[in-house]
């Protein structure tokens, strides 16, 4: 049986996926008050009705800001070998990738506003058939490991 992955994303991305929820749930709990106004203008809304309405949405704040970020970021782990990237992720359906580095195409870093904010980076493994993610790490892990993947990518395809 193959080890787990040991290597986590950095703590910081928590914060930036708990910032992320907050802005998500934010944004779809103003659409559900948007609709609850248009439909008062039309029908009157019953009160229990209204009360479960705001439990719903505070109990998806709370799952898109505390509970989904902290599991999302307890389960993520990858490993890099000279022959391969192992990434395992997921919450409730746990996957695990093997990409073989003679697969590798290209290797890239990328930094949204929030992960700018925040020091951190997300490096992206393109191979033929799609793009895998690791994300939110530091500025300076994810340099290196670019550029780690890159010469091994390189070293793999000459070998072959």
């Amino acid at each position: 049986m193959r080890l787990e992955p040991s290597k986590q994303i950095d703590p910081q991305g928590l914060k930036v996926w708990q910032i992320t929820g907050g802005l998500v749930s934010l944004l779809a709990i103003a659409l559900l008050c948007g609709l609850f106004v248009i439909h008062l203008m039309i029908v009157p809304i019953l009160l229990w009705t209204l009360v479960i309405s705001c439990i719903l949405a505070l109990l998806f704040f709370l799952l898109q800001t505390w509970v989904l970020p902290r599991l999302r970021w307890s389960k993520w782990r990858y490993e890099v070998t000279e022959h391969e990237i192992e990434l395992k992720y997921g919450v409730i359906v746990v996957k695990r990738t093997l990409i073989p580095m003679v697969r590798v195409q290209h290797v890239d870093t990328r930094q949204g506003p929030l992960l700018r904010a925040y020091r951190l980076s997300s490096v992206t493994i393109s191979t033929a058939a799609t793009t895998h993610e690791i994300p939110a790490l530091s500025n300076d892990i994810a340099d290196e490991l670019r550029d780690r993947i890159s010469v091994l990518a390189r070293v793999a395809e000459e070998d072959v």
